[in-house]
């Protein structure tokens, strides 16, 4: 068995470790920078803000700045940051005990590099640098060229300056607005304000013929925003800069531009991106990329050992003209009247641009609903076609159907002619005979005509029927009585029935059983049934010989019923019955049951055939009653 001692390892070995294991435990970059830190490449950096860390436009810079430097920088920064709250006041107070506390606050640990941003920082850095970080590198940031104190500048300071064109800004308000006859100048009363508010002046001497320029500089905030409320027609608003006004009152100047933006009447113009975006029209204006581009390009250059002398810039002018769309549309501005190369921003997207995907898919589904209608609406009519077409061939062969039958009812028509015919030419003959007479029985003859006009109504109702049932006509839909339509059909085959010594029989319902359809080719399919019965019972004795027809009401259907004595259906054939060209007689062409079957079909109706249980087949025809 073995014993391990276990001796405390001093502090600073273990101090070591520990180190060590934080470090492994640590993502790489941050590792890196750690380790950086612990060999002394930590970069502090003090940046000074004019009037306010939030104070806009500076503000704006600042944040880029920083944004920037942190990101591109390959060392751990300590970035601090201070406000020089004195220059937001019209009688500045001292500015020792500020200078003061800098100073304590870096003694012993100066910054690698300080970034002033505005010109009130900028002065400030180069008036009190001697007592605070002499041989500190300074780089004067976003600051005018005006007001950058050339004499104070040494080699170990940068200055990324920009070049205002107040003179580019009014033209062009005259340009979108030409029709503007004045423009009211906003800007405060802080000394900064009141020596750009000279300035403005002094460049603006070439327009005095052509607008009026309002000043607002000696009113308090509260007054210009009631005078902006009722500006006259054809005026337009220039937002300068607003830290504190005539009153005294300090104002975030942002939050200023936003009062006065709620209340004015007329559009608000400024040469300042941070102001762009929620409040003014736009125009040439300073980028605050171009200027955050170079001050990080030379701070990174400067901390990296570059000379600040070698490091030269030319003040930055107004980038190309951008414009807020919401404000042209809301000022009636045409985009028409925009310089050449201007960049519209805040472009509401159209239904178009917002949905359309959504009206692509719904553009999609109609195309294919219309196509799907289409092939619909084309198969329909070919389907109309071929349903017109499958009728005039049905009616031509139900017609053909008919010729046959009325050929097998030959001798019962001739039969139903000849009697009444006969009937005619006896009484006519017998007429004469009694005018023929010395005293000729007027009543006599008077009942004969009678009789003669009887036998020819009889005689023209058996041609009637005849025609009806031989005529060629098209399928015809119409409300018709079935009990009515059995009875003539039944007229029809009577004689025939009394010639072969059939019982034909007819039992109807008591009551109307009204259907739609084609009375002709209903006769029809009751014809041939009745015929195909009584060749059924032809060869059964003389006294079994009967064929029974009725009528039914079950439900929302009619019902025929053609019952025979006869042998009936075999077994195996009753399946095949109603199709074409299937027959059983010896002279038969099959295609009597297969046209009824049709034709009681393109009734909605239906055909069957069975057997009774005694002896004889049983057709009966279902049609559906007329609503």
């Amino acid at each position: 068995m073995c014993r391990v001692s276990v001796r405390p390892w001093p502090a600073a070995a273990a101090l070591l470790c520990l180190g060590a294991f934080l470090a492994a435990c640590l993502p790489p970059e941050r590792a890196d920078a750690v380790e950086r830190n612990r060999r002394g490449e930590l970069k502090r950096v003090l940046m000074l803000h004019s009037f306010g860390r939030e104070f806009r436009p500076w503000s704006e810079y600042a944040r880029e700045i920083k944004t920037e430097l942190e990101r591109q920088s390959p060392w751990p920064l300590d970035i601090q940051e201070h406000a020089l709250l004195t220059a937001r006041f019209n009688t500045p107070g001292p500015e020792a005990p500020f200078v003061e506390y800098l100073h304590s606050l870096h003694q012993g640990a100066l910054p690698d590099i300080v970034l002033s941003i505005g010109a009130p920082a900028a002065r400030f850095a180069q008036k009190y640098r001697a007592r605070l970080f002499p041989d500190t590198p300074l780089i004067l940031a976003a600051v005018e060229h005006r007001l950058v104190n050339r004499a104070d500048l040494s080699g170990n300071d940068v200055v990324v300056a920009v070049r205002n064109d107040f003179l580019a800004a009014f033209e062009n308000i005259l340009q979108v607005l030409p029709d503007t006859k004045s423009v009211a100048v906003v800007v405060g009363a802080s000394p900064l304000e009141k020596f750009w508010l000279e300035e403005v002046k002094r460049e603006l001497k070439p327009l005095d013929e052509r607008i009026e320029l309002v000043w607002y500089s000696d009113l308090s905030f509260d007054e210009i925003l009631k005078r902006a409320a009722k500006l006259p027609p054809h005026t337009a608003l220039f937002w300068g800069l607003m830290s504190v006004d005539a009153a005294g009152v300090v104002h975030e100047s942002d939050i200023a531009l936003r009062s006065l933006h709620a209340v004015a009447n007329a559009p608000i113009f400024s040469y300042q991106e941070p102001f762009f975006g929620d409040s003014t029209v736009g125009g040439p204006m300073h980028r605050i990329t171009e200027t955050s581009s170079r001050t990080v390009s030379a701070a990174i250059g400067i901390l990296g050992g570059a000379k600040p002398a070698s490091i030269n810039y030319e003040p930055i002018g107004f980038a190309a003209p951008r414009y807020d769309w919401r404000e042209l549309r809301r000022w009636g501005i045409s985009e028409t009247r925009l310089p050449p190369g201007s960049e519209i921003l805040f472009r509401e997207p159209n239904i178009w641009q917002r949905y359309r995907w959504q009206m692509l898919m719904i553009a999609a589904v109609f195309l294919v609903q219309a196509g799907l209608i289409s092939g619909l609406l084309h198969e329909r009519r070919r389907r109309r076609f071929a349903e017109v077409e499958s009728r005039q061939r049905l009616a031509e062969l139900a017609h053909a159907n008919r010729y046959s039958a009325v050929g097998e009812l030959t001798t019962s028509i001739a039969h139903e002619l000849n009697q009444p015919l006969g009937s005619i030419l006896t009484n006519a003959e017998t007429a004469e005979l009694i005018l023929s007479a010395n005293s000729p029985d007027i009543n006599e003859v008077r009942q004969i005509l009678a009789d003669i006009r009887r036998d020819d109504q009889r005689a023209s109702e058996v041609i009637r029927r005849l025609r009806s049932v031989l005529r060629k006509t098209p399928f015809e839909v119409r409300d018709i009585e079935l009990n009515d339509t059995v009875r003539e059909a039944l007229g029809l085959v009577k004689a025939v029935a009394d010639g072969r010594r059939i019982a034909l029989t007819y039992v109807p319902v008591l009551a109307d059983l009204n259907v739609r359809g084609d009375p002709v080719q209903l006769q029809q399919v009751i014809l041939n049934l009745i015929i195909n019965a009584m060749d059924a019972v032809s060869d059964a004795d003389a006294g079994k010989r009967e064929v029974s027809v009725s009528t039914l009401l079950a439900g929302h259907q009619a019902e025929i019923r053609i019952a025979d004595t006869g042998p009936g259906i075999a077994a195996t054939d009753l399946a095949n019955v109603f199709d074409p060209f299937f027959t059983t007689k010896p002279q038969g062409m099959g295609m009597g049951l297969a046209i009824a079957k049709t034709i009681i079909e393109a009734h909605h109706g239906e055909i069957v055939a069975a057997n009774h249980a005694a002896s004889g087949a049983l057709f009966t025809i279902r049609l559906p009653i007329a609503s």
